[in-house]
């Protein structure tokens, strides 16, 4: 029975993460003229969107896919509890990164587990705010959006153990347990899968920080 619940919430959250938020922004800003997958830097998601179709319609992106990480993990507890918030959230990365609709061509995942911090680790959410303003202001580390995201996404792991390890207090979050050092992990490999092997930019565009996001 729990092997069915966690696996429900894990094929829930996926479905949430395939929600094709930049689609739907790129259709009704450009009237269906920008593909974003073949504009700019290739990448379907908020950092590329606020390039090609304007700031706007790049936060909006960021916003709803903050808002369907957020939401799988919440869906996750109501299956699977507390356990199934951790793999629901996990499972929305990777189907914002991995989108059955859309042939596998997904985003980078990082506004998806920006929601699956607030909602399973927002005690340390705070602190992955600095780190990633401190990855984005430092010259060395601006120009480098891979490294930046990597190590925002070790910190990220690094403060799930030790707040499991401890038993810290994590505000409305679920009680820390290994889930939330794992499922931190099983998002950032995803996310650096991604960039790993994400297509270079196409001709004219350049990466920006605002690719790394948050977490990772």
């Amino acid at each position: 029975m729990r092997l069915g619940r966690a696996a429900l919430a894990a094929s829930t959250g996926y479905l949430i993460g395939t929600f094709p938020t930049a689609d739907l922004v790129a259709r009704r800003v450009s009237g269906g003229r920008v593909d974003l997958r073949t504009a700019g830097s290739g990448n379907p998601g908020g950092a590329n969107a606020a390039k090609v179709l304007g700031k706007s319609a790049g936060y909006t992106i960021m916003g709803v896919d903050i808002a369907k990480g957020a939401a799988a993990c919440v869906v996750g507890g109501m299956v699977a509890g507390p356990i199934g918030t951790h793999i629901a959230g996990s499972a929305s990365v990777v189907g914002h990164c991995l989108p059955v609709w859309n042939g596998f061509r997904g985003g980078k995942g990082v506004a998806a587990s920006i929601g699956q911090c607030l909602a399973t680790f927002p005690a340390y959410f705070p602190a992955d705010v600095v780190v990633a303003a401190v990855a984005m202001t430092l010259p060395r580390w601006k120009q480098r959006v891979f490294a930046s995201t990597v190590a925002s996404s070790v910190c990220w792991v690094l403060g799930a153990v030790v707040w499991w390890r401890r038993q810290l207090p994590n505000l409305w979050g679920p009680r820390p347990s290994a889930a939330l050092p794992i499922a931190a992990a099983a998002s950032s490999a995803m996310i650096v899968y991604k960039f790993v092997t994400a297509k270079p930019p196409f001709a004219g565009s350049t990466p920006t920080t605002a690719d790394a996001g948050l977490a990772a």
